[in-house]
């Protein structure tokens, strides 16, 4: 049985590219990269763009899930003092400007020391819509999972090429939102091509859900953003998006617009 919170963001947002016939694009950038003032611009900037949901990245000091290019932002931020809280506190800021689904997508350490019923609390109240922790399993989420189905938070799991049938069953019984499938095993990172098998995937774990699926890592071009969005309801993207901020870190209008300019492509791409 899927999980649904009911009138929120996110199902909105799928419902009415649904309506429309399209699909989603998601983009993931890290929080305080190049820094928060920065990371306020950029999701306008996407959203302008045509992002339907952002992933707003919660720096850690230690995310082993993330290739070097998360990685290094999430360094980035982490020097420039960026903690949970301030990440909160952009998502409260952001929410006078915009109604963009916000997921906040991290790691469970940062969210275990601030309190599991805070963070859903302050999560909620500063205007997030969900949370994905890439190393907490389905198994291990119950408690977390609570503290979110309190708040009407949406808590993304995700699922990957070595996912069986008793694992992805079980983590459609637990998710709500979307279910993230991973294409490729291994770590974040843009490549030069998607995995052939991701449209199978996608397949069998619609029959044990009917949350939208959403495929990621390693889509940095328009023309991949273009296939995974014949056969996926919802497009990841976000080591390719980290890059071209790391290319631009010093001036702020121009990181903006070379944000805005790649993501616009993508989305063309998807819609054409």
């Amino acid at each position: 049985m899927t999980t649904t919170i009911e009138n929120g963001r996110i199902e909105a947002a799928f419902e009415r590219l649904k309506a429309e016939g399209r699909k989603a694009l998601i983009t993931f950038i890290t929080a305080g990269d190049p820094d928060l003032s920065s990371t306020k611009d950029i999701i306008l900037a996407l959203e302008d763009a045509g992002a339907d949901i952002i992933e707003l990245g919660v720096p850690f000091s230690d995310p082993m899930a993330d290739g070097p290019t998360i990685q290094a932002s999430s360094e980035r931020a982490v020097k420039k003092g960026t903690h949970l809280k301030d990440v909160l506190r952009l998502v409260k800021d952001v929410r006078k400007e915009t109604e963009v689904p916000v997921v906040l997508f991290g790691y469970y350490n940062p969210v275990f020391n601030y309190g599991l019923k805070r963070f859903a609390r302050d999560a909620r109240s500063a205007g997030a819509d969900g949370a994905l922790i890439v190393d907490l399993p389905a198994e291990e989420a119950g408690e977390l999972k609570e503290r979110l189905d309190e708040e009407s938070l949406d808590m993304i799991f995700l699922l990957t090429p070595t996912s069986n049938l008793q694992r992805m069953e079980l983590v459609a019984s637990k998710a709500s939102g979307f279910i993230y499938f991973v294409s490729v095993t291994g770590v974040t990172g843009a490549r030069s091509s998607v995995s052939g098998d991701a449209k199978g995937y996608v397949a069998k774990i619609r029959k044990v859900t009917d949350l939208p699926v959403g495929v990621g890592f390693g889509i940095s071009t328009p023309a991949q953003a273009k296939e995974v969005a014949k056969y996926a309801d919802a497009v990841i993207v976000g080591s390719a998006i980290v890059n071209v901020i790391a290319k631009n870190p010093a001036n702020r209008k121009k990181l903006v617009g070379e944000v805005k300019k790649f993501v616009s492509g993508l989305r063309a791409a998807m819609d054409s």
